[in-house]
């Protein structure tokens, strides 16, 4: 690939680069340039080579034994890039949600304050779908654009995502490079005053100043997730380093010295509890990739 203008670098460890702090290493990590770059590397890449796609890490569980073929991050200087216009704010897929919704409120567009209490980015937003606050991102995207697996550009619509609850129908290997999305003119005062209330609720009810990776569980139709494993008994439950959060039960963190085994392992205790107590099975909102520590 001699026109490769990224960074390529081998045996990278990954774990500094979660919320967690845990996990092994990428067999190769890439950080493309910009979308150009993204697109070379990939129509370039043999396709029996594994390519996972990482964020700034607020939501996933590396495991211990590392991600075999390629991990691509894309960095905030070729994928950071958010501007408003009009009703509308174009960002780019390593944007900090929280920094969209603060440009959105300099220019006086209102319903992306909900995007002010997800820890993670605008990538991370598009794959799952990220809501919190009573809105989610289906709500306020008019499209997404991203390279296909063989290099291609592609252009989607709200519909063509397919949005369900924190997921869409989407080719998974499909990598998101921009979002646009539209909100509504509003004053100001309004806007702050939300996302005033947002943060309130987010320092108020849930661990942000531990080491952990956000919601773990998605709330089942009719549920709350955290009322399930509290009334399963887990509320500070540990294993290892791991504990789920006497804070929010649907948080677990790393006390200090957990692996990603641990962290796994009390998540899936968790479900396993959960079930035995309602009858309700627990689905992971945490993304986990990689292979066990042999």
């Amino acid at each position: 690939m001699p026109q490769l203008r990224g960074r390529l670098l081998a045996n990278e460890m990954l774990g500094p680069l979660t919320w967690f702090r845990v996990g092994g290493p990428a067999q190769i990590l890439f950080t493309p340039a910009d979308g150009d770059d993204l697109a070379y590397f990939l129509s370039k890449l043999p396709s029996n080579i594994s390519v996972y796609t990482v964020g700034v890490g607020s939501n996933l569980i590396v495991r211990d034994g590392g991600v075999p073929g390629v991990v691509i991050r894309l960095s905030p200087r070729g994928f950071g890039e958010v501007m408003a216009d009009g009703d509308t704010v174009r960002a780019g897929t390593a944007a900090l949600d929280k920094r969209v919704a603060e440009v959105a409120a300099q220019a006086r567009i209102g319903g992306m304050e909900f995007l002010f209490g997800i820890p993670g980015s605008i990538g991370g937003a598009l794959r799952m779908n990220a809501g919190a606050n009573g809105g989610e991102t289906k709500d306020v995207l008019v499209e997404a654009h991203g390279v296909t697996r063989k290099g291609e550009r592609v252009a989607l619509s709200n519909a063509g995502m397919k949005f369900v609850y924190r997921s869409h129908g989407v080719d998974e290997s499909i990598i998101f490079t921009a979002a646009l999305f539209r909100g509504t003119v509003t004053d100001q005062e309004t806007i702050r005053m939300r996302m005033a209330e947002v943060q309130q609720h987010r320092e108020t009810a849930q661990p942000i100043r531990e080491k952990t990776g956000g919601s773990t569980f998605k709330n089942p139709p009719g549920h709350s997730a955290w009322k399930l494993v509290d009334a399963a008994g887990c509320r500070g439950l540990r294993v290892g380093g791991a504990q789920v959060s006497d804070m929010h039960c649907n948080f677990l963190i790393n006390t200090g010295d957990a692996t990603a085994d641990d962290i796994e392992t009390l998540g899936e205790t968790v479900r396993k509890r959960v079930k035995e107590n309602s009858g309700i099975e627990l689905h992971w909102e945490i993304k986990r990739i990689g292979v066990e520590k042999t």
